[in-house]
């Protein structure tokens, strides 16, 4: 059984920066509305494609604040928290719940390549998270290299009350999707797909019942989630393969940088300046970008214009 309130499209907000490496604030309100103009049903921030990995701790704290006086309500925020140490991920939770945030998201503790939390460990941090009084979406990355077998994950559900939504992109997502909705039944409130969509058709076949992707192109992404939820099986497929070129040319050549470049493109914001080490767009990808998103016609590319 899932809940009508965890479906749909999540997408994520990038963060936007002046050429000088300052965060764009104004830029950041005007990616949130660019956002919720493109009909979300909730928007996630401070997420890895918001480059959360480089950005400073009073940056979040703005971040938060202001994406979340922003949004005002119109559409439900997660604010994500993930840290390997549990007293920082608790405190990340209690902050982004006095501020309004209807969810948080984190994965499972690590740092780096090599410390990792354990199965018992990832367990304990969720459920110190939990009594923090949020619900939570666990984010299952490969980017944190913790194993989270589907038993783990189900026993979480059904111990952790506020653990209600999950974020599957490891490899194989569908099949892992289709384990943990089968044997977490009703604790399984929020089966949700990530990676930009690149797997959103085998993953909604699955059970998924929600996406978060970039915020490339969510107008478009949003219906191909409904039509399927809805019984319209073709007219997901048909939309889902109209939009697929874009959608793996961000997955496999640009990663968090393709939103933020067409968010220039449409006027949303002024500079997809990342911060180093991460190198700009090639021109050429950024290029072939562009070339595939214009017949499609998403919002983002005349947002601001």
């Amino acid at each position: 059984m899932t809940h009508a309130t965890y479906s749909g499209i999540w997408p994520v907000a990038p963060t936007p920066f002046h050429p000088d490496g300052q965060i764009d604030t104004e830029g950041m309100t005007r990616v949130l509305d660019c956002m919720i103009d493109q009909g979300v049903d909730g928007i996630c921030i401070l997420a890895n494609f918001s480059e959360q990995f480089l950005i400073s701790d009073e940056e979040r704290a703005l971040l938060t604040r202001l994406s979340l006086e922003h949004v005002a309500g119109r559409v439900p925020v997660i604010v994500t928290i993930s840290h390997f140490a549990t007293p920082i991920a608790v405190e990340r939770a209690r902050f982004a719940k006095e501020l309004g945030a209807d969810i948080v998201m984190m994965m499972p503790p690590y740092h780096g390549a090599l410390l990792k939390g354990t199965a018992e460990q990832t367990f304990e941090q969720f459920r110190a998270v939990g009594e923090v009084g949020i619900p939570i979406m666990l984010q299952d990355a490969p980017l944190s290299g913790v194993d989270l077998p589907v038993p783990l994950l189900v026993r979480m559900a059904r111990e952790i009350e506020m653990l209600k939504l999950f974020k599957i992109e490891c490899p194989q997502a569908a099949a892992k999707l289709r384990a943990l909705i089968d044997e977490g039944d009703d604790a399984i409130e929020g089966p949700f797909d990530g990676e930009e969509a690149i797997t959103l058709l085998a993953d909604l076949d699955a059970g998924a019942t929600g996406t978060m992707t970039s915020a490339m192109m969510p107008d478009l992404i949003g219906p191909v989630v409904r039509d399927f939820l809805a019984g319209n099986r073709q007219a997901a497929i048909e939309g889902y393969a109209r939009v697929l070129p874009a959608v793996n040319h961000e997955n496999r050549q640009c990663g968090f940088r393709s939103a933020k470049a067409a968010m220039v493109e449409g006027g949303v914001i002024a500079s997809d300046f990342c911060r180093h080490p991460i190198p700009p767009l090639h021109p050429d990808t950024r290029a072939m970008l562009m070339e595939l998103l214009r017949p499609l016609d998403p919002m983002v590319l005349s947002w601001g214009k």
